[in-house]
């Protein structure tokens, strides 16, 4: 699964890799993102892209309550196309959640020990995920997102069982096209990504507790 993860980089550098307007957002870099949280997300409307805040937990549009939000922080990629909550969204309603990197935690002789898992060139990437609209019982509208998980690569195999699906660049704009529709190739994007573009060090376990976000949580640690 993929349960945090950080997006640290200037708003300058948003800007250039993502090609989104972010005049009117309050960025702030995020060190320990967590479930419940708003997060950056990036859709296409026309080939114009987007990018706005939205909550970490998918509420599906035909849900009768929020309870399902924390439930579905994560969509496995191989069962989107058999499942009634994902399916439909998987047609028309992908988008991209900028990170730079995320947490897993690694089982060790002397407990669980998170680790950050990243680019090995540090610059930014896309996670693949599905979004959708919930009308509260006051009628207000509660934009929520999943992050779709796939297998894990080399790197993250001793680590986790899963990993987020992290796009190509030369496949996020694909992604976001609402006119493609074609199941089979869209399906074809989620795959691990690429484990000699990747690395991964042990960090502080102030990260397993969301009050923690700061510069502290990516600090590299030596483990002794």
């Amino acid at each position: 699964m993929c349960g945090r993860f950080t997006l640290v980089i200037a708003p300058e550098t948003m800007v250039r890799r993502f090609q989104v307007d972010m005049q009117n957002l309050e960025y702030r870099m995020r060190y320990n993102i967590a479930p419940g949280q708003q997060v950056l997300a990036i859709i296409a409307e026309k080939g114009k892209r987007r990018i706005g805040e939205i909550r970490w937990g998918l509420i599906p549009s035909w849900a009768k309550d929020a309870k399902s939000a924390f439930q579905l922080i994560n969509a496995r990629a191989e069962s989107l196309q058999d499942k009634p909550s994902f399916q439909k969204l998987l047609v028309r309603k992908r988008c991209m959640i900028p990170a730079d990197s995320f947490y897993e935690w690694k089982a060790t002789e002397k407990g669980k020990q998170p680790m950050r898992i990243m680019r090995r060139d540090e610059q930014p990437f896309a996670f693949a995920g599905l979004f959708d609209t919930w009308l509260q019982p006051d009628g207000q509208k509660v934009h929520t997102c999943t992050i779709i998980t796939t297998s894990p690569n080399e790197l993250v195999a001793p680590i986790h069982q899963r990993m987020p699906v992290i796009l190509r660049e030369e496949d996020e704009s694909l992604w976001l096209d609402r006119e493609f529709q074609d199941l089979e190739r869209l399906q074809s994007l989620l795959i691990p990504y690429e484990t000699e573009w990747m690395r991964a060090y042990p960090v502080t376990k102030a990260v397993g507790n969301v009050k923690n976000d700061d510069s502290e949580c990516i600090r590299e640690v030596m483990l002794g």
